[in-house]
């Protein structure tokens, strides 16, 4: 059975925002609205201060509380682990919004509808990586099947100390970073400012 999930080394992390740039050019995402972005706060103080870099999206929970708040089944969860949105059934009450901890899901402006990353399930459909990993300069996100002992994400899981956002919270998510200590998540907020491009 395939699990897919992400894996972000932070270390590898450069702040470029290409992987927001990329997710919004495949996904047509609105103006103002994000499905991939990247978080960025100073840590310690002088002389030891360092920007982090912390690249958020949906985090297709095992557990994904946004699933089971919708009232028209429109959020669900595939059985490789996508969370994703019908668009047809959904009819923008912002249940799973305000149900999603993470704060990855928007209203869309135009359609009036939920949304989110989707793992790009359309390349995957075709053999391909989500944008946002395929554009990483940095090569800081991993994609793959995390059940597949021999896939890129199964083993650098494996291999590095991963720790996952809100894991406190029983939502078990499927992305994973490597070299994200306890601190970062305080100094993150949680969406960009919408007037951000």
């Amino acid at each position: 059975m395939t699990r897919y999930a992400m894996v972000i080394d932070i270390n590898r992390c450069i702040g470029c925002h290409s992987c927001s740039i990329a997710c919004k050019a495949e996904q047509n995402v609105p103006l103002g609205k994000f499905k991939s972005w990247v978080r960025q706060a100073e840590k310690g103080t002088f002389p030891n201060v360092a920007i982090l870099n912390l690249p958020r999206l949906c985090n297709h929970c095992d557990k994904p509380p946004c699933v089971s708040v919708c009232p028209t089944k429109a959020s669900q969860q595939r059985d490789d682990g996508i969370v994703w949105i019908d668009q047809d059934t959904c009819f923008g009450c912002k249940a799973c919004i305000a149900a999603c901890p993470y704060d990855s899901r928007y209203l869309d402006p135009n359609k009036r509808v939920a949304d989110k990353c989707d793992f790009c399930k359309h390349l995957i459909a075709l053999g391909q990586k989500p944008a946002c990993v395929t554009s990483c300069v940095g090569h800081a996100r991993h994609f793959g099947d995390l059940d597949d002992p021999d896939s890129e994400v199964s083993m650098l899981v494996g291999r590095f100390a991963t720790n996952g956002l809100k894991t406190d919270l029983g939502t078990e998510p499927m992305v994973f970073y490597i070299g994200m200590d306890d601190t970062m998540e305080g100094h993150m907020q949680e969406r960009p400012p919408e007037q951000e491009v």
